[in-house]
């Protein structure tokens, strides 16, 4: 695979799923890393989780996140700081999100060609601002932080899915020493 450049310099291949359109209502299963993996979010003690500073301000900020959508109806599902990274469970439309999460498998598999243009009521909007949030944070207060470029998502296809990956949240601190973040 050849790099891309833009504008002289080479830019990062996207993650995200071109066939989904990623404006749309469904569930989806994030995970964001710190930069190099530092552990800026704490320790895990006798196998739960102890949040530093920032970790705290992660914390907060993820629990705002549907209030400062509110046209958006954004559920909040199982999450979980780490000390390098963030897992979460988000949904949104309302009832419309449940019906979606039947669905997507099969959405899926047909062409829904992705419209890139102002990306402002999407996933990717949503964990700028979050990611930012907690930046802007540390700046201000001089803490050493850093987030990895992107993050993963992936969409929840069913019932199944979901319950399996809420699973793997629930029992992340419990597996720190197994996970491969570590």
């Amino acid at each position: 695979m050849t790099k891309e450049k833009f504008q002289r310099k080479y830019r990062i291949e996207s993650n995200r799923n071109p066939n989904w359109d990623y404006s749309s209502p469904a569930k989806y299963f994030i995970t964001i890393c710190t930069a190099s993996r530092e552990h800026y979010f704490g320790e895990i003690v006798n196998f739960k989780m102890k949040l530093s500073e920032i970790g705290n301000i992660a914390y907060y900020e993820w629990l705002k996140t549907p209030e400062l959508r509110p046209d958006m109806n954004i559920v909040l599902d199982e999450f979980c700081i780490m000390p390098n990274h963030f897992h979460a469970i988000i949904g949104w439309g309302g009832d419309q999100c449940r019906g979606r999460l039947q669905s997507a498998s099969t959405t899926l598999k047909t062409k829904n060609t992705n419209k890139f243009g102002p990306q402002s009521k999407n996933l990717g909007a949503i964990i700028r601002g979050f990611k930012s949030s907690i930046k802007k944070y540390a700046t201000i207060n001089s803490i050493n932080f850093a987030w990895q470029p992107n993050y993963h998502d992936h969409i929840i296809r069913n019932e199944e899915e979901f319950k399996r990956i809420k699973r793997y949240i629930q029992n992340n601190p419990k597996n720190w020493n197994k996970d491969e973040l570590y």
